[in-house]
């Protein structure tokens, strides 16, 4: 997609009525099925965190930044994510989290980030944590300086591969919770995206789809 496409389509974005769980459900493990169509999540009393769906040109072309997390001793070690993290009480709103978050891990200055609009929540249960996402752009061309404390690599993908439902699998894992269970994921660059990160680009890409054509 072409970045001038992009704009033109960002007042649709804010909107668009978003798909939520309908788009999470395509997307989810099937032993999270229950806790979203229940939406048991209110319960649990999460901690809070928020993510940056980070749109940008590059070469002239839309593309989406996502990371991928160092490994350590943890249930989203080595995965691929959105830049974000947890919320700190001096964050004034979960958006604050978002755009402080992506400056921390991958350098981008947040007075260069126009903020779009939210997205659907999405409940993650191994971590418990509530994890509000937000659509944001940046008009010029970025040069990413990830944090290697926390980033072990940067992946920028064209918004034209995102859309293709050839990048749509499914895989079978070994996850924190199961030994061996076969998930929903997009594979991008030979990485594998699943869980809460899938859930939220499902949105996104169903978002995408409908404005990009209307």
């Amino acid at each position: 997609m072409d970045f001038q496409e992009f704009l033109q389509i960002v007042p649709k974005l804010i909107a668009a009525e978003l798909p939520a769980t309908q788009s999470h459900l395509k997307m989810a493990p099937l032993e999270r099925l229950n806790d979203l169509k229940n939406q048991l999540r209110d319960n649990y009393n999460p901690r809070t965190a928020a993510v940056l769906m980070l749109c940008y040109p590059k070469n002239g072309t839309t593309h989406l930044v996502l990371i991928v997390r160092n490994s350590y001793k943890g249930v989203h070690s080595a995965q691929i994510a959105f830049p974000g993290g947890k919320y700190e009480k001096e964050d004034i709103d979960f958006a604050s989290t978002a755009l402080r978050e992506t400056y921390e891990e991958v350098g981008v200055d947040p007075h260069k980030v126009a903020l779009i609009r939210p997205f659907t929540q999405v409940y993650i249960p191994p971590s418990n944590f509530m994890v509000y996402p937000y659509l944001g752009m940046c008009k010029e061309e970025i040069t990413f300086i990830p944090d290697p404390s926390e980033v072990a690599g940067i992946i920028e993908l064209p918004i034209a591969t995102f859309l293709s439902d050839t990048i749509i699998i499914e895989k079978e894992l070994q996850t924190s919770y199961a030994n061996s269970i076969k998930v929903p994921a997009f594979e991008i660059e030979n990485h594998i995206v699943w869980g809460a990160t899938a859930m939220m680009l499902s949105e996104l890409k169903d978002v995408l789809a409908i404005t990009s054509v209307s």
